[in-house]
């Protein structure tokens, strides 16, 4: 597998975060995708791609938007194929999708469903008639400013995002509505409609992905009491559903993005 990063032109920079295109030559790929605070677009432009759950394998839309998760997610990339993913920034994504973003949380959906089908269509065949991995980064961006809504991210959610970072997500929610002079509710709501998850849902993800890049695992359970987990058992529920192995398999594996 060969994974070839781009960043963004200038206008795009506060809104997206990275674009990969991913490209599998002979042999069939499972990538372990690890829960994440950003949502995620992707179209195949080559083959077709898959996830993986205890119930079976699906097939992915030929081109997908997906939410923020809790769990993890196995993505099998079969062989030759060709996929472009643009990784939005935290507080990126509300500026071209018109849906709340809450609704794509654990889901990944056909981008068809929320965007112009003919303008997604025209999109994709563009993509595939492209010869160069940067003609395909172009038409991505050309894309994503045709749906350029919003310019402006909303300055307090990204405070508050910065400020849950800093914590490493232990931090309580009442007291980021506080410093930021707002009701509960009303910090929820607009937090929901610009991240894409609760800022309750949002702290939980920034928790583990802290505690997890410790990559230590005989201190994994003392960075787990000091981020509000009670006990090892609630601890290694958590890590489980996160990313789909105990936390002995985790660390012996390494293999995850």
């Amino acid at each position: 597998m060969k994974v070839t990063e781009y960043y963004p032109i200038n206008i795009l920079k506060p809104f997206v975060k990275v674009i990969k295109i991913i490209e599998c030559g002979d042999g069939e790929i499972q990538n372990r995708v690890l829960p994440n605070t950003s949502l995620s677009m992707a179209f195949c432009i080559i083959g077709q791609n898959s996830y993986t759950m205890d119930s079976g394998n699906f097939i992915l839309p030929k081109s997908v938007i997906s939410g923020l998760r809790k769990s993890v997610r196995l993505i099998n990339y079969s062989k030759n194929t060709s996929t472009i993913i643009v990784l939005f920034n935290e507080n990126g994504a509300g500026a071209f999708f018109k849906v709340p973003l809450h609704r794509l949380f654990e889901e990944s959906i056909s981008l068809d469903n929320i965007m112009n089908p003919n303008e997604i269509r025209d999109t994709e065949e563009l993509l595939c008639g492209a010869k160069t991995n940067f003609q395909r980064v172009k038409i991505i961006e050309q894309f994503l400013l045709n749906n350029l809504i919003n310019r402006k991210p909303d300055t307090l959610i990204s405070d508050a995002v910065s400020k849950i970072h800093q914590a490493n997500g232990n931090i309580r929610m009442s007291k980021l509505a506080d410093l930021h002079y707002i009701s509960s509710d009303a910090f929820e709501k607009r937090f929901r409609k610009n991240i894409g998850s609760s800022p309750k849902q949002f702290a939980s993800i920034v928790r583990m992905s802290s505690i997890i890049s410790q990559k230590e695992n005989r201190r994994i359970l003392g960075f787990a009491l000091d981020a509000g987990f009670y006990d090892q058992a609630h601890f290694n529920n958590n890590f489980k559903l996160f990313t789909g192995q105990t936390p002995t398999e985790f660390y012996k594996t390494g293999t995850f993005w």
